[in-house]
């Protein structure tokens, strides 16, 4: 609450003065203190008159309830009655004996007055007693009401409550005068201060302890507390009670605390004056409400503000409003602008604000002020022709509602270019006799309703009216959007209407509140189409769609509650601009934008909502944004939906895309360029599944045979042929046919004949054929089956006849549907029918054409049970019955070989048994056993083995079988008991019982031993148990029987239980024994093997294996290259054996002979004289072949010691250069790596090796190799020289393998 004037007059300081406010009106109020004068002031704290009263000091005055009287009462008892309107004074001399203290006025103006002389006066407005009493004690607070009773006799005030002594409160009826009421409180309570009437009988009564109390003077109630509060902690000074705001003032402890009256327990404000030290005085409300005055102990007075006229206007997004008696705050809170405060000269009636100007005034002046970059000028004030009831403003005109007309006037005269005649216009005309009712303007209309029900667009620029609109009933109010090409208006119904000038259209507002006092446009940009309509306690939102595929509409999208006495005066972005009482603004979010608020935190179901109103309220980028967040496939869709709805086509578009869904965007990007309204929006209903609509937007489109189209692809053939009638008969036909199809589909094969034979064109072979196929489907289902067999034989469709067929087959028309079938060569289905009708010479004449094995075995039994076997036979093959083929060989045709061959092929179980059982009869034992193992009866051949003594054939086709551990063990023990050891060892080594199979392989004869040592070998392989493989190397050593086994089958031993450095060791000795006997191909082998097999495990490979495979393999090379004449590399390799000879004992002279010769011929003269001294030796000398005896004497007599000299090449791991053929580089000590194709050590840039057995080679020596070669010379595997790569990088294959 506002203080709005307070006064200190000096006269008065220092004493207690007594006022008050003019009944009714409220506009002055009168004051009096210690100086013997009354001083009147108006509302603003203006002094407006004053009276003085020398003589008698006043002790007490009072205004009237009506009229202007002002009753004056003095210390001596004397009464003054003042009348403002004729400044008449009445003087009545002696009314009371003393001082009057107290008095009031009644509504039939009858003045009670109370004095310290303990009596109570009644006198009318001339001043004559007609009543008077006395009381027990000196009155004080004295008031007229009416006394609270079961039934109201007259609505007079007759009832005087007054207080006496300070402690009870006397009720005295005018009309009762000798039934007073005394009314005695709780002495805790202390002293009456004051009381207040309200209600329906009701009395407020506060007392100095600080409490007040409510009590009810209904005569049952009487003497009752309905209510108490303490509101004051140390005194209370005064209540005052104002019926029009229903509020409660009470006063004390330096504050004002007010009550509402409907629910006095909560408090409605608290104002504190902390500058009263003195304490307070009397509270006092004008009657509207309004200003409440305070009289303080010091002698001031304070007047506040409780209630404003609440008035405000806005234009675009300034606002204006009331927020003092006398002044105007213009703000604009959306583009942020600070608010100026105006000071007004006139309380206003009305407030109107525009682009520059503000105006305000009452009855028929308007005060105009520029509202100016560097403040507020006053611009000039208009007086119009009678009480204004609104005004408009704009940027340069104004417009003033009175009296039903309307004034258009410039604002500001002085611009330049205004003629004379556009300054200022009167409407309506003299001539037309209507009367407005409201009125807009707006930045290029002024736009008004009239009682007629007329709304007039006049266009300011052209000064000419431009559109009117003729309602059936008066038009009450308008509210144009702020451009004015949408409008609301309400008529005398309450009925509410959107409006556009546009096109001449009117749309009804639906659930439109009676109550609705105004509405206000969105004024956001982008949010075109939304307004609110407003009454006392709720705000709805409605928004205007135009140009959906419905057309245009206006929808209701949800209601906000809005606080009490808030008058909304603008709407932007959702949220809601509201004046209130108090002079203050506040903001109020609609509940219809709620997705305007963060969305973190927010549950599915509100986003659902918040979705709901984005899609009503066209927002797309929101809801867009609250898909985004929900992430669900229906959400999408709803929003995709939306869009189609409104035409938005690319919004559209971009969700489908969103979504995937690729059918609706190539759609919607086919008809996106459209720009026809009824056909695009025809498309966009089609889209939407509501295909009426479409059909009706098509038809009224440029292009209504999209309808047609429509009603086709929907199979609305019914629609789509009525259509076809109007727009395209030529399409007849054509639907008809398709109708036709789907009627056939259902069942209604009347209709569907019929149309079919209306789908004939004539000249459309291809349709013609289908209707034509149609016919003769459907006269055959109705039973007129001759016309539609000729129809079908005449068809050229082969499926026609297959259909009609199938059709005559269900009517069992065997014959008819078999000739059908047969025409139509489907010969399968012609067999069939022709078989079901026993006609066989048919089915045999079509058999060779029919593929179906049923169809063949029908025939085969048939011709079976006609004795006719060799028919039967070929078509149980041609049926692959195979079971009976053999059958029927077996038993009818004698040609067991043919069953055979058969049984062979198809592995046919049955066929087994049948052809065992055949060979059984024959006494073929050993072919039955084969045929029953063949058919998995095991148990059975097994025993025909054991009485026939079959059993070698049983176990030899038993073991190519996949056959389980019990048979094999049955076999074991059948040799087992036979003493057949070889065969019992090799079926308990299959059946997992190795220590019997070792048993009985051991104790095999001589005859068997190398089979049996290799069998028994596998057996410890397997078994992997030490004292099995223990008692095997006995064997293998001799120590059972005292003759050792060959040293291959241990090496073969240890491979099998995968111990490889043993089986190394065995191999070499094994190697050493194959050189010692001359067979170096096969020490070359063994070592080759043990070296890939050790190499595989990634076991270290024994040096002297190494070194002797590469000894055996450079002998192996000679013959090689002495076959390829390539001398040198064949005498190299001779010199690496020679140099070794100790290790081929059997060849020492046909090696050295070799290598004598070798070397001569490739120039190596120095090492052919070595070598041939060395063969000159005693113990060779005698062994030379004649052949060359004499020349290898001859060469040591004359002895050549020129030797052509070795190339050197580089070492692959230090890159010393040393001689190609040398393996031991001298600059790093390592053993290098030889190529297998020359036996020279390997060079890093010529690397490759054999795919086969990993072993290096010189890329190009080995390529050189394989055009003559075709195997590796290391592991034998065919190779070719495509097969070889060469290695960039052979870091891998210098990691030595060998044990240094």
């Amino acid at each position: 609450m506002k203080r709005v004037f307070s006064l200190l007059e000096k006269t008065w300081l220092g004493a207690p003065i007594q006022f008050t406010w003019q009944k009714t009106s409220g506009n002055y109020l009168a004051i009096t203190g210690a100086d013997h004068t009354v001083k009147i002031f108006d509302r603003h704290g203006q002094k407006r008159s004053e009276i003085n009263l020398s003589g008698d000091q006043m002790s007490f005055l009072l205004w009237s309830k009506i009229g202007s009287f002002l009753a004056v009462g003095t210390v001596k008892g004397n009464l003054l009655i003042y009348n403002r309107q004729t400044s008449r004074k009445i003087p009545v001399l002696g009314k009371h004996t003393k001082r009057i203290t107290c008095g009031c006025w009644n509504a039939e103006n009858l003045l009670a007055l109370g004095g310290e002389d303990k009596m109570i006066t009644v006198s009318n407005q001339e001043g004559d007693t007609i009543r008077q009493t006395s009381v027990r004690s000196e009155p004080s607070n004295m008031q007229f009401s009416m006394i609270k009773t079961d039934e109201r006799t007259s609505a007079t005030q007759s009832t005087i409550s007054v207080v006496v002594g300070k402690k009870t409160l006397f009720l005295f009826n005018l009309n009762e005068p000798d039934n007073p009421v005394d009314l005695e409180f709780q002495q805790c309570y202390g002293n009456i201060v004051c009381y207040s009437w309200y209600g329906d009988g009701y009395i407020m009564i506060g007392f100095t302890s600080g409490i007040f109390v409510v009590i009810s003077t209904y005569i049952r109630e009487i003497g009752q507390e309905i209510f108490q509060a303490h509101d004051h902690k140390d005194s209370l000074t005064s209540i005052a009670v104002s019926q029009t705001l229903n509020k409660a003032a009470t006063c004390g402890d330096n504050c004002i605390k007010i009550h509402d009256l409907a629910e006095l327990k909560d408090m409605y404000a608290i104002i504190n004056l902390d500058d009263e030290n003195k304490g307070l005085g009397t509270l006092s409300w004008t009657d509207d409400g309004q200003l409440l005055a305070l009289s303080t102990q010091r002698g001031s007075l304070h007047v506040f503000l409780t209630k404003l006229p609440v008035l405000g206007d806005a234009c675009s997004t300034r606002i204006a409003y009331l927020t003092s008696l006398l002044e105007v705050t213009v703000a604009n809170p959306v583009e942020g602008q600070l608010p100026i405060i105006v000071s007004v000269d006139v309380e206003p009636n009305f407030v109107a604000v525009g682009i520059y100007h503000l105006a305000v005034g009452m009855n028929n002046r308007a005060w105009f002020y520029v509202l100016g970059e560097n403040g507020v000028t006053k611009l000039k004030d208009v007086e119009y022709l009678g009480t204004v009831a609104s005004v408009c403003l704009h940027s340069d005109y104004a417009a003033a509602l009175f009296e039903g007309k309307v004034q258009l006037h410039l604002i500001e005269s002085k611009i330049l270019d205004a003629q004379e005649e556009r300054e200022t216009r009167l409407f309506p005309a003299v001539d037309d006799k209507c009367r407005i009712l409201c009125h807009a303007l707006t930045g290029d209309f002024l736009i008004y309703g009239t009682d007629t029900g007329v709304i007039q667009y006049f266009y300011v620029e052209d000064w000419q009216f431009v559109d009117d609109y003729r309602h059936p009933v008066s038009v009450k109010k308008i509210f144009p959007d702020p451009n004015g090409t949408r409008l609301v208006f309400i008529d005398e119904k309450s009925d509410g209407f959107v409006y556009c000038p546009v096109n001449g259209t009117t749309y009804e507002i639906p659930d439109f509140s009676p109550t609705i006092k105004g509405v206000l446009w969105e004024n956001w940009p982008m949010d075109k189409g939304v307004f609110v309509a407003y009454d006392d306690d709720k705000v709805y939102t409605y928004v205007f769609h135009k140009g959906t595929i419905q057309g245009s509409k206006v929808i209701l999208a949800g209601g906000t509650k809005i606080p009490f006495s808030h008058k909304p005066l603008l709407l932007y972005n959702g949220e809601l601009t509201c004046q209130t009482q108090s002079g203050k603004i506040n903001n109020i979010y609609l509940g219809t934008h709620s997705f305007l608020h963060s969305l973190k935190n927010v549950g599915p179901n509100e986003l659902r909502q918040m979705l709901a109103q984005t899609l009503m309220l066209k927002r797309f980028a929101d809801a867009w944004e609250i898909c985004r967040i929900l992430n669900d496939h229906a959400a999408w869709n709803e929003l995709a939906g939306a869009c189609l709805r409104h035409m938005e086509v690319d919004f559209a578009i971009r969700v489908y895309r969103k979504i995937g869904n690729v059918g609706m965007v190539m759609s919607l990007e086919g008809i996106k360029g459209i720009e026809e309204y009824n056909l695009l929006a025809g498309h966009l209903a089609m889209f939407t599944k509501d295909f009426s609509l479409a059909e009706d937007l098509y038809l009224a489109s440029s292009c209504p045979v999209a309808a047609l189209e429509m009603r086709r692809d929907l199979l609305h053939w019914d629609s789509a042929l009525q259509l076809a009638k109007r727009l395209a008969p030529d399409q007849i036909p054509f639907i008809s046919k398709e109708y036709a199809v789907q009627l056939e589909v259902m069942g209604d094969y009347v209709n569907a004949l019929a149309h079919y034979e209306k789908g004939i064109t004539g000249d459309n072979k291809e349709h013609d054929e289908v209707c034509l196929a149609g016919v003769a489907q459907m006269s055959i289902r109705m039973g007129d089956i001759r016309r539609g067999v000729n129809q079908a034989l005449r068809h050229p469709s082969r499926v026609l006849k297959r259909d009609c067929g199938a059709i005559l087959e269900n009517m069992k028309q065997f014959s008819e549907a078999a000739q059908l079938y047969e025409k139509g060569l489907y010969y399968d289905k012609a067999a069939s029918v022709y078989i079901r009708c026993k006609n066989w010479a048919k089915v045999g004449e079509l058999l060779p054409h029919v593929s179906s094995p049923k169809i063949h075995l029908q025939y085969a039994k048939a011709k079976e049970a006609d004795g006719r076997y060799k028919e039967a036979v070929v078509a149980y093959e041609n049926a692959k019955q195979w079971n009976s083929v053999i059958r029927i060989y077996l038993d009818h045709l004698n040609s067991p070989e043919k069953a055979v061959s058969i049984v062979r092929e198809t592995q046919s179980l049955d066929g087994a048994k049948m052809v065992a059982r055949f060979f059984l009869q024959l006494g073929d034992y050993g072919s039955a056993i084969q045929f029953l193992v063949m058919s998995k009866c095991n148990n059975e051949a097994f025993t025909l083995a054991q009485q026939h003594n079959k059993m070698e054939i049983y176990a030899d086709i038993i073991g190519s079988e996949d056959t389980t551990n019990e048979d094999y063990q049955s076999i074991a023990l059948y040799f087992e008991g036979e003493k057949q050891h070889f065969q019992a060892g090799k079926f308990f080594l299959l059946c997992g019982q190795y220590s019997r199979a070792l048993k009985h392989f051991l104790k095999c004869s001589s005859s068997e031993d190398n089979v049996a040592i290799e069998m028994a070998i596998e057996t410890v392989g397997q078994a992997k148990d030490e004292v099995l493989t223990s008692q095997l190397i006995d064997h293998l050593m001799g120590e059972t029987d005292g003759m050792p086994k060959d040293a291959k089958y241990l090496f073969r031993l240890y491979m099998a239980l995968k111990k490889y450095q043993e089986a190394a060791r065995t191999a070499i000795i094994i190697a050493r024994e194959e050189q010692s006997a001359g067979k170096y191909r096969n020490a070359h082998d063994v070592l080759f093997s043990m070296y890939a097999e050790l190499k595989s495990q990634k076991i270290k490979i024994p040096s002297e294996m190494a070194a002797n495979l590469m000894i055996l393999h450079s002998y192996v090379l000679v013959k090689i290259h002495v076959k390829n004449g390539d001398h040198m590399k064949g005498a190299r390799m001779l010199i690496r054996v020679a140099n070794n000879i100790s290790k081929f004992p059997s060849h020492i002279v046909p090696i050295l002979t070799s290598t004598v010769i070798e070397c001569h011929r490739a120039g190596l003269k120095n090492s052919a004289f070595s070598f041939a001294a060395m063969l000159m030796r005693p113990e060779y000398r005698n062994k030379i072949d004649a052949k060359y005896k004499r020349k290898i004497e001859a060469m040591v007599r004359r002895p050549d010691t020129s030797e052509t000299e070795e190339a050197t090449t580089p070492c692959p791991f230090c890159d010393f250069l040393l001689p190609e053929y040398e393996l031991l580089c001298p600059g790093c000590k390592n053993n290098i790596p030889y190529c297998i194709a020359t036996g020279r050590h390997m060079l890093k840039d010529d690397w490759t090796v054999c795919p086969h057995c990993d072993f290096p080679a010189l890329y190009s020596e080995f390529e050189i190799m394989l055009n003559t070669a075709s195997t590796c010379p290391m592991c034998s595997e065919k190779l070719n020289s495509a097969q070889l790569k060469k290695v960039s990088d052979c870091t891998q294959y210098l990691r030595t393998e060998v044990e240094q």
